[in-house]
């Protein structure tokens, strides 16, 4: 099962939006402009960011986020 983790490859601070885009398997961008799209609007995003930064565990070393896949029929 896939787990939501920050990443260690689409890192840019702390993994959280490449950790968030892993594990819904859309592209890290998107997950950033969404992001700041809501920082900006209503602030609330900077906030966001550092509760997720200290509640999602770091990705351990070797270890791939696996692009989530629909097994029901």
């Amino acid at each position: 099962m896939n787990q939501l983790k920050r990443s260690k490859k689409n890192r840019i601070i702390a993994g959280v939006c490449g950790g968030i885009a892993e594990y819904f398997g859309v592209d890290p961008t998107l997950v950033r402009l969404i992001w700041v799209l809501i920082t900006l609007a209503w602030g609330a995003g900077l906030l966001l960011y550092i509760v997720a930064w200290l509640i999602m565990p770091e990705e351990k070393d070797g270890e791939e986020a696996e692009p989530s896949q629909n097994t029901e029929g």
